[in-house]
């Protein structure tokens, strides 16, 4: 059983193998380095050696160039001399070859589509991806708390739009138990999430919703299957882009089992622009990041973030990263050189150099590495020559992409969206109930599929009727019933984990 992977060459000559042993593969990692260093090609190595290992992997590809895993390197590859050279020098024998991959995106064009639900997401990360104020994080979170006891589930924007509708024109009924809740805060919830949807942010709430198993899968041979997300369009809402690994990891957190200190993980992430996680995140919810991080070794699950700068990364965080890929940083400003210094600082010290210059000094394809011993501790630091992907470098054609996805295990599931009775059916059921007005009744099963045509997303003129007046409509129908309902649903909510996600029994 390979108990390691390679990574390159260090030492005198780089004939010292460089290694990350596969049993602390869950203890994290960084890879850092200044843009044009060679962090997608290390991130692509590493991919490689997880799945040959039977690891699965997740990862973003926020430029296009890691859909290359699918396909083996060429010898007529420009790269190909270079890579040959760079193999002799380090003692290895260069095979192409390609991986088992499967393509998501949140949009569903370059990849399979990856949904979740509302509910699933949680008032916490939403309130995140909305931007909202302290104020308004606790009106959603009321909504949902609300949504919880009286049955109705949260499953795309539209069901939460008409529980907001609802919580509005029920405020003064509303605050009375859970605290002060005002029309204006749900007003600003409502734009917000109107711009989510102009940006195509709705694409990822709806059902059938991403099972994680999907992302643990093993192919026949035993290779594990890489998972890469398409986040090359996604980059243009960062905030998004954030939310949605945010959520992952807490997910991932919350289901699966603790295993302890296994031979191998389960699954391991890479999330590429890690900046982005922390980035304006305030601190409560650095804490449950940090806290999460820590946590999620126990169940199997490893996390590498790619950077430009390790101090991108929270301290707190950082120190959690045992296994290092420090590329080049340059050193042009008096920031520059302060970074430069506490990077260098967080190595063991290796006596043949000095680590700052080391890091100021590596190029292309070479960087300073640290993984961690089998006792558990910190490597001394080497210069070390990354070895060269066995896939090819770069993207693919739109053609073999599209083949990849036809030969995919998931092919065909994620395809179609689900249309099922949630809070805004239910909403609108209620609706119909109380005023006898017949023409309120639930949407048909093609509805959502009109609203979806639209460029805002937008209600269509059979949700509204003449008056445009649909989500006043629902308040005033749970008007009549709420007061005497609402102190009969205690105990029916949801759990809700660390990060605000769905917890699910078991």
């Amino acid at each position: 059983m390979t108990e390691d992977i390679f990574v390159g060459g260090g030492g005198e000559g780089h004939l010292a193998p460089q290694r990350l042993l596969l049993r602390h593969a869950n203890r994290h990692g960084l890879v850092a380095g200044a843009t044009g260093t060679g962090k997608t090609v290390t991130l692509q190595v590493l991919a490689e050696g997880l799945s040959l290992a039977g690891v699965p992997v997740f990862l973003a590809d926020v430029k296009g160039d890691l859909a290359g895993l699918a396909l083996p390197g060429s010898e007529a590859a420009g790269p190909h001399r270079a890579f040959v050279e760079r193999a002799a020098k380090i003692g290895m024998d260069l095979v192409y070859r390609g991986f088992p991959v499967t393509f998501w995106d949140i949009y569903g064009q370059a990849g399979h589509p990856v949904r979740t639900t509302v509910a699933e997401m949680g008032p916490l990360l939403l309130s995140r991806l909305l931007d909202l104020s302290e104020a308004q994080e606790g009106v959603l979170t009321v909504a949902f708390r609300l949504a919880d006891e009286e049955g109705l589930p949260l499953v795309d924007l539209r069901d939460l739009q008409a529980m907001l509708a609802f919580v509005a024109g029920n405020a003064s009924t509303v605050s009375a138990r859970y605290g002060l809740v005002t029309p204006a805060s749900v007003g600003a919830i409502q734009r917000r999430l109107l711009v989510l949807e102009s940006e195509g942010g709705a694409l990822l709430f709806g059902e059938p919703a991403l099972e994680l198993a999907d992302l643990m899968q093993v192919a026949p041979d035993g290779m594990g299957r890489i998972g890469i997300l398409a986040a090359d369009r996604l980059m243009q809402s960062p905030r998004l882009y954030a939310t949605f690994l945010l959520w992952l990891m807490s997910e991932l957190f919350e289901e699966l089992p603790e295993v302890g200190d296994a031979e191998k993980p389960k699954l391991v992430l890479f999330f590429d622009e890690a900046h982005l996680l922390f980035d304006d995140a305030p601190k409560a919810l650095l804490d449950k990041i940090e806290q999460v991080a820590r946590l999620i070794r126990s169940k199997g699950v490893g996390i590498f973030f790619i950077t430009q700068r390790p101090g991108d990364v929270p301290g707190d965080i950082l120190a959690q990263l045992g296994n290092r890929v420090q590329h080049a940083l340059r050193a042009f400003t008096a920031k520059d050189q302060k970074d430069l210094r506490q990077a260098a600082e967080t190595y063991r010290p290796n006596p043949r150099f000095a680590t700052d210059e080391a890091i100021r000094d590596v190029g292309t394809g070479e960087a300073v590495t640290s993984f961690l011993e089998p006792k558990g501790v910190p490597g001394m630091v080497e210069r070390t020559l990354i070895r060269p992907p066995a896939s090819q470098l770069g993207p693919i054609s739109p053609e073999d992409r599209a083949e990849v996805m036809r030969g995919s295990p998931v092919a065909g599931k994620y395809d179609r969206l689900l249309d099922r009775d949630t809070a805004f059916e239910r909403l609108a059921a209620r609706t119909a109930a109380a005023t006898g007005a017949t023409e309120a009744a639930p949407a048909p099963d093609d509805e959502r599929e009109f609203s979806r045509g639209q460029r805002y997303g937008g209600p269509s003129s059979r949700e509204t009727g003449s008056s445009g007046r649909r989500s006043d409509s629902v308040a005033e129908a749970f008007a009549k019933s709420f007061a005497r309902q609402i102190g009969s649903r205690a105990g029916r909510e949801i759990v809700r984990g660390v990060l605000g996600t769905l917890f699910r029994r078991r």
